[in-house]
């Protein structure tokens, strides 16, 4: 039987286990197709994990769909592929085992087996006695190594079990080991140790087997990451997780900060050459196709993750950036951003035109013009964080000594009819001067903002075609001032494309639709700013 995987990692001694397809999926929210399963297990490759698991085959349709085609589909150049799976029914044979059959038939390289390790579970679950489980985890491994596959042991909630009955935890290792498993991965299934308690746990199990360990956490304290690099610390060559930190609760371990401090900070080669720099793109490669919005605070791959906003670390930065950055971004493949905002100083305004490109010159006055504007506007409500493009605009403003101006919204009315049969229409009239006339305008939508939109870009078109590539992304709205309800000062967020961009813009009014209307107008006047068209 051919096996997926065969060629082992670049180095045996120490496993980068990924489990995003089987334990991450379990997330609330994330449902994975097995085209998703399969455009991920290419990403995890590209990555370099040593091993993939790729989910359960016989005990669901989709995960032995899944298996069936990446036999054909899949033809990793990094990684070795895992079928996952129990051990062995009680008192029933191995060969016997429908699902273990399942295991065998998989085409896997290797297959990871989950076996209780807490005599509570293995008493209450499995409703069978210490010494069958003994019996079961070692009829298991020994028929899949028989067959040819490798075989790694899950040890379920065996942190909680060395607790409960610490003899029986390490009998479990101890037969696991003899029966021919490669590694034994301690699992704190419920995610409630703690790095010190749990280090102690893996030195004293390494003294007291002769077995290869390694770690499965959760991260239910907070602590997954933290713990795993605990149990390294002591002696585990295997550590398991998942990208982004998928997983039921509160998620599994996130691999991606454990690779990056593993290579960073300890100077442990764990990646091929090169591979993790290209973190942050997989990272949220994967995120698009689980459709799970990446955090902006994950460690080293989220955009917040090397942003700065304090006008004093801003003056630290442009000196160097090591003053206020623990690594280079660039290690992980992302960028250093400055934020501007109220907290703004001149620093700041001069690092953030820099990455807009923006040539800002010596004139000190526009810098000093550029933070005042700011922190006005920002008393006001704007927020120019997530809004490059608006404050790009304000920048030129600045420097140019005038507005970027292509045309001028004279006015705009909207209406919003429910008809027959609970339809809702929305219609919106536009006029707008630009090159010499005046243009009346009409627009259709799902919203008034989408009809306004679309009147503004019709209305337009004529003399600027470009503006039919224009799509409006995204759009967000918060009320300012809660006590004020339904009266309070809007903030609006449009996020808007041209097919090879994206950039966002803002509006800040009493009047949801104006607050709408003024970050559309921004919209637009940067996309023609994009597309290398003067101002009037």
């Amino acid at each position: 039987m051919e096996r997926q995987g065969l060629l082992m990692p670049t180095s045996d001694a120490f496993h980068i286990y990924d489990t995003t397809l089987r334990d991450g999926a379990q997330q609330e929210g994330l449902n994975l197709s097995v085209h998703d399963k399969l455009a991920i297990a290419r990403y995890l490759d590209e990555l370099g994990v040593g091993f993939i698991e790729g989910g359960w085959p016989g005990a669901n349709p989709k995960d032995t769909e899944f298996f069936e085609r990446a036999k054909k589909e899949l033809q990793l150049k990094n990684a070795t592929f895992v079928a996952f799976g129990a051990t062995r029914r009680p008192n029933v044979k191995a060969a016997d085992d429908v699902l273990l059959r399942a295991l065998a038939d998989s085409g896997a390289a290797a297959v990871t087996l989950v076996a209780k390790s807490h005599d509570r579970h293995v008493d209450l679950a499995l409703k069978t006695n210490l010494d069958e489980n003994l019996a079961m985890i070692r009829d298991s491994i020994k028929f899949l190594r028989d067959g040819g596959q490798r075989v790694f042991l899950d040890a379920e909630h065996f942190f909680d079990g060395y607790l409960s009955n610490k003899a029986y935890a390490l009998e479990v290792v101890r037969t696991a080991a003899e029966a021919g498993a490669d590694v034994v991965a301690l699992c704190d299934t419920n995610g409630g140790m703690l790095p010190d308690q749990l280090a102690d746990i893996v030195h004293d199990v390494l003294g007291a087997s002769s077995s290869r360990l390694g770690i499965h956490c959760h991260n239910d304290t907070g602590c997954a990451i933290a713990n795993s690099l605990a149990a390294i610390e002591a002696g585990a060559t295997h550590v398991q997780g998942t990208l982004n930190g998928y997983g039921e609760r509160t998620g599994n371990a996130d691999l991606v900060s454990i690779i990056a401090n593993l290579e960073l900070k300890k100077k442990q080669k764990v990646l091929p050459e090169g591979a993790l720099r290209e973190a942050f793109r997989i990272s949220h490669a994967v995120s698009e196709v689980t459709n799970v919005a990446p955090s902006p605070r994950q460690p080293y791959v989220g955009v917040s993750a090397f942003a700065h906003k304090a006008g004093l670390h801003a003056s630290a930065i442009k000196v160097d950036p090591a003053m206020y950055q623990h690594e280079d971004p660039a290690s992980v493949g992302n960028d250093m951003r400055m934020l501007v905002s109220d907290m703004a100083g001149r620093a700041s305004i001069e690092l953030k035109s820099q990455e807009l490109g923006v040539d800002i010159g010596d004139d000190k006055e526009v810098v000093g013009r550029v933070v005042a504007r700011v922190k006005e506007m920002e008393a006001r409500g704007f927020t120019f964080e997530a809004a490059d493009a608006s404050f790009e605009l304000l920048l030129r403003e600045e420097i140019d000594g005038k507005r970027a101006k292509f045309f001028t919204i004279l006015n705009w009315d909207t209406t919003v009819t429910r008809g027959s049969g609970d339809a809702v229409t929305s219609r919106a009239q536009v006029t707008i001067s630009a090159g010499g006339e005046v243009i009346e305008a009409e627009g259709s939508g799902n919203g008034p903002v989408n009809a306004i939109d679309r009147a503004l870009r019709s209305g337009l078109e004529k003399f600027y075609p470009e503006l039919a590539k224009l799509e409006l992304t995204d759009y967000k709205v918060r009320i300012l001032e809660g006590r004020l309800g339904t009266g309070a000062i809007t903030r609006v967020l449009v996020e808007t494309s041209d097919g090879t961009g994206e950039w966002t813009t803002i509006g800040v009014h009493e009047n949801v639709i104006a607050a709408s209307a003024m970050a559309l107008e921004d919209a637009v006047t940067y996309g023609l700013l994009r597309q290398g068209r003067l101002p009037e």
